[in-house]
């Protein structure tokens, strides 16, 4: 249908509709076409001839009298430029057409109508398939399209109200040409399609830019959230802030000015060290019971000096120089041997705090019950003192202002620490003994009987085979001097005559009581103590120590008198 209401094209056409072109004058139709205007096509590309460029738009066609039809571009019949009909509207510039499948020949700013729809310059036309040929700035419609390489062609044209297929504005395919010119016509401008939506405005860049898509209109950009933005910039912000705290944290910790409190601090606190323990170690347990603020503060403040094994009461967050002090001044630390007794134990704690003598020991025996002993402790009410075996050689802080009863309580405490290692009532039943406190007992004889360590497993074998009661040697006495001595308050080697011995009426006589004594005699180290849980394995009953490097030992009391000749001897020779 070529008729004033209807195009050549899919759609109707509405007069009243300004997407549908310009309405003419005063919104009149454009005049009619004649029909041999529609079967007028433009020549195939590479056919005769081309008509001559016209300065003006020009219809080569001419209507039935054999004249062109008036009203030509730039025509004297008014001030609106107008077309000739060919039965078909023209699309104002900014509208996007159907694409009827032809394309018109472009050149310039002059075209020839062919009887097809004029494209106008800037507007996307919908592909259906045909694409022109474009050389230089002419373009002739030769019905076949280039396919520029690398692109897709959809299959079908898009109908109406559907989003158009996009086309490339570049053509990259070798041996074909571009889509497009490289230089595009002016846009087209008039008084009516300025008037139509997004027609004849300079606000917007209708050229396409090369490269880009063309043909599919841009969706709005998305909008970003407020809320992610924020979230990522607190992310970023906490990454970084991290990763300059840590570094931070590591050039303190590694490089920086160790942290260390100030001052001699408050309270009190206990601290064991272990024997073997380094500098670093130290450090570490002084920093876990809130000494020191750090274990490099205190490592750099000893600098080097020995820091000996023991039981320390220091204060709570003191400087680290205030912490090396207390545990390396003569003045402030008590040191107890192996195999010291009580009774010396509270003198010279009396001495190291400037208390009258006598002092200490009545605090021990006022207060014994609640200075920390286990049970099993007071199992006799023949012991002497409950507190020995108990105040375990090592060494303490004490220094001014310290109470006796706290030193005493320091020394208990890692007495029962130490004991509760070693399963003491276990290996009291292994090896026939009635409670833990007779293996203290017999540690106790080993500490002092035997002069040097290498010696003590024999020892607590000698021990261990006296006290059998059908033993033919001592008939279950044990015959041991330093259990008269502790029972006297004296230590010496002349404790008299066996037959005088024999009648000292004492608990602690093991001359006259068959058996351990009540109790500990002395304070063993834990030396001594493995081995009364680990006798070594032998017949012996005798044993007599001829110097540091030789013990010797025996099975009978024969064999023993001549070992005791040769002590003698060799005492006689040193000037003993």
């Amino acid at each position: 249908m070529t008729e004033y209401g209807r195009g050549s094209g899919s759609q109707p056409w509405n007069p009243g509709d300004p997407h549908y072109g310009d309405q003419g004058y005063e919104g009149g139709q454009y005049p009619p076409q004649h029909p041999s205007q529609h079967a007028q096509q433009q020549p195939y590309y590479g056919q005769q001839q081309h008509p001559e460029q016209q300065q003006y738009g020009w219809d080569a066609a001419q209507d039935g009298s054999g004249h062109a039809a008036p009203g030509g571009y730039y025509g004297a019949g008014g001030g609106y430029p107008q077309a000739y009909d060919t039965g078909q509207q023209p699309i104002p510039q900014g509208q996007q057409p159907y694409d009827t499948g032809q394309h018109p020949h472009v050149q310039g700013q002059q075209s020839y109508d062919t009887g097809q729809q004029p494209h106008l310059q800037g507007q996307q036309p919908y592909d259906t398939g045909q694409h022109p040929y474009v050389q230089g700035q002419q373009t002739y419609d030769t019905g076949q399209h280039p396919v520029p390489q690398g692109q897709q062609f959809p299959q079908q044209p898009a109908p109406a109200g559907e989003q158009p297929h996009e086309e490339w504005a570049d053509g990259s395919s070798t041996g074909t040409q571009p889509l497009l010119s490289k230089t595009e016509a002016a846009p087209v401008s008039s008084p009516a399609i300025d008037l139509l939506p997004g027609g004849g405005g300079d606000d917007e860049d209708d050229e396409p830019r090369r490269g880009r898509r063309v043909g599919k209109g841009k969706k709005a950009p998305k909008r970003r959230s407020g809320t992610a933005c924020l979230v990522v910039a607190v992310v970023l912000l906490g990454v970084v802030g991290g990763g300059g705290y840590l570094a931070y944290d590591y050039w303190q910790t590694n490089y920086g000015p160790a942290p260390d409190y100030e001052g001699e601090g408050s309270g009190q606190v206990q601290v064991e060290v272990a024997k073997g323990s380094g500098l670093t170690q130290i450090g570490d347990a002084l920093q876990k019971k809130g000494v020191v603020k750090s274990a490099r503060a205190f490592t750099e403040a000893a600098n080097g000096k020995l820091i000996q094994p023991g039981t320390y009461t220091l204060n709570k967050e003191m400087s680290a120089a205030s912490a090396v002090t207390m545990m390396t001044d003569t003045k402030n630390l008590l040191t107890l041997r192996e195999g010291i007794r009580a009774a010396a134990v509270y003198t010279a704690i009396d001495q190291k705090l400037g208390l009258s003598p006598g002092t200490t020991k009545g605090v021990a025996h006022s207060q014994a019950k609640n200075l920390g002993l286990p049970a099993w402790a007071t199992a006799s009410s023949d012991v002497k003192d409950p507190l020995e075996g108990f105040l375990f050689p090592s060494q303490y802080n004490a220094g001014k202002g310290t109470k006796p009863e706290e030193i005493l309580r320091q020394m208990v405490a890692r007495a029962v620490k130490n004991y509760g290692e070693q399963d003491l009532e276990g290996k009291a039943r292994e090896l026939g003994l009635k409670s833990p406190l007779q293996v203290i007992t017999v540690a106790s004889l080993v500490q002092v009987e035997g002069k040097y360590k290498h010696d003590f497993d024999k020892i607590s074998r000698v021990v261990y085979n006296r006290l059998k009661p059908d033993n033919k040697e001592t008939y279950g006495l044990l015959d041991f001097d330093s259990t008269v001595n502790y029972a006297k308050s004296q230590s010496t080697l002349d404790t008299g005559s066996v037959n005088d011995l024999r009648k000292f009426d004492d608990p602690y006589n093991t001359y006259k009581i068959k058996g351990l004594p009540p109790g500990p005699i002395s304070n063993p180290g834990m030396d001594a103590l493995k081995s009364a849980l680990e006798p070594a394995s032998g017949p012996w009953y005798y044993f007599v120590s001829i110097n540091e490097n030789e013990t010797l030992f025996a099975v009978t009391n024969a064999e023993h008198n001549k070992n005791r000749e040769r002590y003698n001897q060799e005492h006689k020779k040193a000037g003993q």
